[in-house]
């Protein structure tokens, strides 16, 4: 079987459904759910670079992997939210920011511009290095799979009744969480600052092919 970049991918994305099914049933599956999350987050790296190595990147196996990378994050927190481990409003900015940033994408790439690296619809070499860089991406996967494998150890050791150290002092309980939240936020500040020149450039992008632009309105808002 030739393992092309979107079989990773699709392969990555079941590994995480697998991993987030697993969470707190019980501690030994805890724990083989947090394996799980490391390695779905060690393909995702995988298949970039397979992509790049043996020339495979296409348009679509782009959009394939953002896609891939959406439904894993959204999961994820949306789990951990549900569980009353993050605040639900961090699934609901991820979802916001993801939606927004592919719905400008989906523009983009009708138009013909296949992502938002060099030479592409982000000029501004800041953007393109915040954005598409090897740097950018590999910290964002790497901030992604700490705070993942930090709440998932957190709910193997000391959350619940199948908890292998419950029980756990108020003071330690109090330290871990405040780990958690500090990751997790930050983990979402990393990412919109990264939609930022996205949204940015792709508006500017989206509003001069909208239709009718610059047609006069009525007071009520109405084209006139």
């Amino acid at each position: 079987m030739i393992w092309t970049p979107n079989k990773i991918t699709i392969l990555r994305v079941a590994v995480g459904f697998l991993a987030v099914g697993l969470f707190g049933r019980n501690a030994s599956l805890n724990l083989l759910a947090v394996v799980l999350t490391v390695i779905a987050i060690v393909l995702d790296a995988l298949d970039g670079h397979i992509a790049r190595k043996k020339k495979l990147a296409t348009p679509e196996g782009a959009q394939i992997d953002i896609l891939g990378d959406r439904m894993i994050e959204n999961m994820y927190f949306t789990y951990f939210a549900v569980v009353g481990m993050v605040s639900l409003w961090l699934p609901m900015l991820f979802f916001a920011r993801g939606a927004t940033t592919d719905f400008l994408r989906s523009f983009a790439f009708r138009a013909g511009h296949s992502g938002w690296a060099m030479d592409t619809v982000l000029r501004n070499r800041l953007a393109q290095a915040l954005v598409a860089s090897s740097w950018s991406r590999g910290m964002y996967a790497g901030m992604k799979c700490l705070c993942f494998c930090y709440l998932g150890l957190e709910l193997a050791l000391t959350r619940g009744p199948v908890a292998l150290l419950s029980p756990v002092s108020a003071n330690t309980q109090m330290l871990i969480r405040a780990g958690a939240h500090s990751l997790a936020w930050a983990t979402a500040a990393f990412c919109v600052v990264r939609g930022l020149p996205v949204f940015l450039e792709g508006w500017r992008y989206f509003s001069s092919k909208l239709p009718g632009e610059g047609v006069a309105r009525n007071p009520q808002g109405d084209a006139a």
